[in-house]
């Protein structure tokens, strides 16, 4: 067995412990205090000096026994803020709900850091964590990318990793060059021209217009 599986199926149970307190404790937003102390706590646990470069953007460096390039592994922490309606033993005891499997994907790099932390004097470059808060208001990679997530070593590759609920067990799916490299919005403003019920054609009508937008 490939050595990497052979140790994740080791730290399955941590995983699992990790991915249910989280589950418990969900907070929604960019301030995730007991998220934060609880990744910062495991990370230093692991032998790792955990950084925290802006609320709750939380980084960590393994370096390597060689120089090399510096990849980047990003999970994000935060739940959406929403009751849960459920029985388990591990529901949420707070206002948010780890809906969307961020509670997950923070277990799993725990668990990837621990492993690379483990096998550091095979490495050749570095690998840099990064834990995220506010993805789902779309300001959390924004706020670590100002706060220098990119620098001090210069990333020079980044991956992230979601579960999906469609994708059958076990199975990895993956797809090559940029992805979700960009979160933007943008508004649309229609202006329309009142008139009489009876005259339509003498106006314009913005719901009809919003619709042949759509």
């Amino acid at each position: 067995m490939n050595e990497f599986l052979r140790r994740a199926k080791e730290l399955e149970h941590q995983m699992q412990k990790d991915r249910r307190y989280l589950h418990q404790h969900a907070e929604a937003g960019k301030h995730l205090p007991g998220t934060t102390k609880y990744v910062m706590e495991r990370l230093s646990s692991i032998g790792l000096s955990p950084r925290e470069i802006c609320d709750s953007g939380i980084t960590a460096l393994i370096e390597g026994s060689c120089p090399g390039k510096t990849i980047l592994l990003r999970a994000d922490m935060d739940a959406l803020p929403m009751k849960e309606m459920n029985s388990l033993p591990f529901q949420t005891v707070t206002e948010a709900a780890h809906n969307c499997g961020h509670d997950i994907h923070t277990a799993m790099l725990l668990a990837a850091a621990q492993i690379l932390h483990e096998r550091r004097d095979e490495l050749c470059g570095s690998v840099k964590l990064m834990f995220q808060p506010a993805e789902e208001v779309f300001t959390g990679s924004e706020n670590m990318i100002k706060a220098g997530i990119l620098s001090n070593p210069t990333v020079d590759a980044a991956m992230g990793i979601h579960v999906m609920l469609d994708t059958p067990v076990p199975s990895l799916n993956y797809g090559t060059g940029f992805m979700t490299s960009s979160c933007d919005g943008f508004k649309i403003t229609v202006k329309g021209v009142g008139c009489h019920g009876a005259m339509p054609h003498l106006g314009i009508d913005p719901i009809n217009v919003g619709f042949h937008i759509y």
